[in-house]
């Protein structure tokens, strides 16, 4: 039995921070329904397209069902408004206002079922200047303050390279959501939960505002370094990059011992992880004319003799094939609703040692449409 098995989940999202919070929910035992205009979620359409079905939109839907509802039409609006109330938890992330105009909103559903959780997934939040605002993962990054720290000191902004506003706001979500059902199986009292893309960044973002209120300046972008560490950042040896984390005095001892280099712990510029932080650009281009002697592969092997945390710089592809992902199992079969063969990423957890996987593929649109009307038809509302 999965933690969230027994538990419905109506979600009324599209793209990619509501459906991941969605796919999240699926993945530890939630029936997640997914009510979908008859035009489909937007995601759908997006690339990589596989023989008609999109691989990006298979990647958070997984484990859900598809329900097609037009609610521009009463019978539509009715079934949708009738699935929620069967729910335990509601998930929407259109822009504030418009769910109320449908009449699905937490005030109208809540007089109807108290013990909903309703959680709302927009760009700013449900109220203040920008709430009616749109946003994307790109456009948030830029506001967060995330692309003033990413990239090369001297270089253009760059957002981070995953969409990590979206994902953010998604884990935030699910995480509220689950919180609040525990208080509303217990007191029989819902929540309205709030979360937003922006706040979700600010809220992931402290290294950085721990930086402004505690040293009263703006963090400025380093390319892989550590703001207030060092050695702490991606350098260059012989064929090409590894990451190091010599982040304690005794692990920088390690690292300068490995490279032959014992002196440099009696450097006064290096004597503390705060002054080699200050130091670091000096310090990196000591270490990197001693890196330049190895390759990589040599670096890490010598350093991980020595517990210093090191890596090497992967590309997708490299890291999938790792042997400790392999073990993991993270990557998973997938079979997309058109017969295209494909692979997936599976949820990283284990419960009780059981992997979260693939117990239903990502659905086609409006797959499960009249299963789920029967299931209203034998079903009453939960009060």
């Amino acid at each position: 039995m999965l933690p969230l098995q027994g538990v419905r989940v109506v979600e009324f999202c599209q793209v990619l921070a509501g459906p991941f919070a969605g796919c999240l929910l699926a993945d530890m035992g939630a029936d997640v329904i997914k009510v979908e205009s008859p035009e489909g979620d937007l995601m759908r359409q997006w690339p990589p397209v596989l023989d008609g079905y999109s691989q990006y939109f298979a990647s958070v839907n997984r484990n859900k069902r598809s329900v097609v509802f037009d609610l521009k039409q009463d019978a539509g609006l009715d079934a949708a408004r009738r699935l929620a109330l069967t729910a335990d938890i509601v998930l929407e992330n259109f822009r504030p206002g418009v769910m109320a105009k449908f009449g699905l909103d937490y005030a109208t559903l809540a007089k109807d079922h108290p013990a909903l959780v309703y959680c709302s997934v927009s760009a700013f939040g449900q109220t203040g200047p920008r709430a009616a605002e749109g946003g994307f993962d790109m456009t948030i990054q830029a506001m967060s303050g995330v692309m003033s720290v990413t990239g090369d000191k001297d270089g253009r902004p760059a957002k981070c390279g995953i969409p990590i506003a979206d994902f953010s706001a998604g884990l935030y979500a699910a995480f509220s959501v689950t919180a609040s059902l525990h208080k509303a199986r217990t007191t029989g009292q819902g929540d309205c939960v709030d979360v937003s893309m922006l706040g979700s960044m600010l809220g992931i973002a402290n290294l950085q505002t721990s930086e402004l209120f505690g040293m009263g300046r703006d963090p400025v972008r380093l390319g892989s370094a550590h703001p207030m560490n060092a050695p702490y950042a991606a350098f260059c040896c012989r064929d090409g990059y590894f990451a190091l984390a010599a982040g304690t005095n005794k692990l920088y001892a390690a690292a300068c011992t490995v490279v032959k280099r014992p002196d440099l712990t009696q450097d006064a510029r290096f004597a503390t992880p705060t002054l080699r932080g200050e130091h670091q650009d000096a310090l990196r281009d000591v270490l990197e004319t001693e890196f330049i002697k190895y390759d990589a592969n040599d670096l890490l092997a010598r350093m991980n003799e020595r517990g210093v945390p090191c890596a090497p710089l992967y590309t997708y592809s490299q890291v999938l094939a790792d042997p400790q992902v392999r073990h993991m199992q993270w990557v998973e079969d997938i079979t997309l609703p058109n017969g295209v063969a494909s692979k997936t990423v599976i949820s990283p957890q284990r419960v009780s040692g059981r992997r979260l996987g693939v117990r239903q593929g990502p659905p086609a649109l409006g797959a499960h449409t009249q299963q789920i009307l029967a299931e209203l038809k034998a079903a009453p509302a939960k009060a």
